[in-house]
């Protein structure tokens, strides 16, 4: 159901078929008033995906938004196949870059490898391809929910390992080669976080999957059935009605929470740009440090 409010011509409209998400319509978020934020963030909370169209933000205005949820992980990067000198990437040719964006097909969490886990993200679109390069996302909350009662209580005393390193090593990348273009923190074969595979959310209280990409190695399975496990939720969490692909239109913005949802990239015709900006919103210590 849309819902009006008063302080602004304010429209948060749900996503129809699914258990999570919302467009909100009839704003700017670089001229929110604070009244009108705390109903934004209060949404948030709740449908954990809200979606802006025809924003358009510029780097300032995007990093300033992003702010308004918390402390910057970083302010801001290019997810895109675009070259610093305007050129596109060579699908073939498999660089790290291409890797990384190949990678991020995977469904994941953002920093679950890093000692402290995102707490959300702010993604806007600048270049768009004519078909292709949706952005999925996966409500772990609804999937917790809908697991069967001897599942739960088999899962809700496990932890699994994060690592990059090993995500990647997945699509063929060499994470201790340093080609200049990919460095980012993960990318090593050493100690990893841990972290259960159920999280309680921090603000609402309601219990979630941590599982994607990046975990494996659960202690006290052996590498087989650890990996048969995890493989089996994520198949099970990110199908209808919990998922919800994004058809991206230049100019939209998204702000998601990592704590409760996966999220993954989708393939598209790589002959075509795609130029996509990422803020990445930190993680509080208190509540999503690793367990070591």
């Amino acid at each position: 159901m849309a819902r009006t409010l008063s302080i602004e011509p304010l429209t948060i409209e749900p996503l129809a078929g699914t258990s999570f998400g919302a467009v909100v319509t009839g704003v700017k978020v670089t001229t929110l008033e604070d009244a009108t934020w705390h109903e934004l963030y209060a949404a948030w909370l709740k449908y954990a995906l809200l979606i802006f169209p025809d924003q358009h933000l510029k780097r300032a205005e995007q990093i300033a938004f992003a702010k308004r949820f918390g402390p910057l992980e970083f302010e801001m990067a290019a997810i895109s196949n675009v070259k610093s000198d305007g050129s596109l990437r060579i699908e073939a040719d498999n660089d790290d870059v291409m890797k990384i964006l190949k990678g991020n097909m995977g469904w994941h969490c953002d920093s679950t490898y890093m000692p402290v886990q995102a707490k959300g993200a702010v993604f806007s679109a600048e270049v768009v391809p004519t078909v292709g390069g949706h952005t999925g996302f996966a409500d772990m909350r609804a999937a917790w929910d809908a697991l069967d009662g001897t599942l739960r209580a088999r899962i809700e005393t496990l932890a699994a390992h994060h690592s990059l390193h090993h995500s990647q090593s997945k699509v063929g990348h060499e994470t201790k080669k340093r080609d200049g273009e990919y460095n980012g923190y993960g990318l090593h074969d050493g100690p990893v976080p841990l972290r259960h595979l159920v999280k309680v959310h921090p603000e609402t209280g309601r219990k979630s999957l941590l599982i994607g990409r990046h975990a494996h190695n659960i202690p006290g399975l052996d590498k087989a059935e650890s990996e048969r496990l995890l493989q089996e939720l994520v198949d099970f969490a990110c199908q209808p009605p919990r998922i919800y692909h994004h058809d991206w239109t230049a100019g939209d913005a998204v702000v998601w929470d990592n704590r409760c949802l996966l999220h993954q990239a989708t393939p598209w015709d790589m002959t075509q740009p795609r130029v996509m900006w990422h803020s990445r919103i930190a993680g509080d210590p208190a509540s999503e440090a690793a367990l070591h």
